[in-house]
């Protein structure tokens, strides 16, 4: 498909709290973009961020945590002259109210933007603190959204607990086939509180293609356009109205590729994604 029209027609999903569209297939960065000082991979990279932009990608989410992830980020979107074209999220990863903001500070230095399209507070480490912070910030127009962020579903009652009353922006949390616990409660206080989901973990870190290695996919997953294993998976996740955005990590340009045919042609319905939920506990 040229990029053009793969662009044209890619899913987009509006952020509840603005009415802003961005595409519902992002891009992670964590462990895959942190490769400042290796040439060959930060080569991978760039030719990685260079297919996302031109297939219509937009969202790139990363973190202080993910090591060199941040540099390299800003360093290939500058070079690459797609900076203005990308919506860039990262986190705040510390504690007390100075070095939140010297690591902020720090973050938006390394990817090269005067302001931050979303910053989250990661994992919600002195997240009360880090979100005054933040508050002031937005009203500044230092950044434009703001975010909590956790990866593991035992965390899911205190995410609920931040995004409840409705100021904030985003919330990122791990939702797939594999760890569907979202679905419980917190996917629909967001919906009710106006908050845009971030989905992380999509495919619980790879551990899922492990599970349907050398299995085909069933046919009826043609009804959606499955082309492959990933698209399957993030058409699951993409198919519960509260989802915003899934950003699978990758820096395999192919991969970055196939990644983004989710957000292309039809989605599940309740159904079918019932169907789907089935078809993967019984493999």
């Amino acid at each position: 498909m040229p990029a053009a029209r793969a662009a044209d027609s890619t899913l987009q999903r509006p952020i509840p709290k603005t009415g802003e569209m961005i595409p519902a297939v992002g891009l992670g960065t964590w462990q895959v973009f942190d490769v400042a000082g290796d040439a060959a991979e930060t080569a991978q990279a760039r030719e990685t961020l260079r297919i996302f932009v031109a297939l219509g990608g937009r969202v790139i989410d990363s973190s202080p945590m993910y090591g060199s992830s941040e540099l390299v980020t800003g360093q290939l979107a500058d070079e690459l002259g797609v900076k203005p074209k990308l919506f860039v999220a990262t986190k705040v990863w510390t504690s007390g109210r100075q070095a939140g903001i010297r690591q902020m500070e720090d973050s938006m230095r390394k990817l090269r933007v005067e302001r931050l399209d979303l910053m989250q507070v990661h994992n919600l480490v002195d997240a009360g603190t880090h979100l005054a912070t933040l508050r002031e910030w937005k009203k500044a127009g230092r950044v434009r959204y703001i975010g909590v962020t956790h990866y593991h579903s035992g965390a899911h009652s205190e995410l609920e607990r931040y995004i409840k009353p409705g100021d904030i922006d985003f919330v990122q949390v791990n939702y797939s086939l594999a760890e569907p616990e979202a679905e419980r409660r917190l996917l629909s206080v967001a919906a009710e509180s106006r908050t845009a989901v971030i989905v992380n973990r999509p495919f619980a870190e790879g551990a899922m293609f492990r599970r349907v290695r050398d299995k085909p996919l069933p046919d009826w997953s043609g009804e959606i356009g499955c082309a492959s294993w990933a698209q399957f998976f993030l058409k699951w996740i993409l198919g519960h109205p509260a989802v915003t955005c899934a950003i699978p990590a990758t820096r395999n340009p192919k991969h970055a590729a196939d990644n983004l045919g989710a957000a292309l042609g039809p989605l599940p319905d309740e159904a079918l994604r019932r169907r789907m939920a089935a078809h993967f506990k019984s493999l």
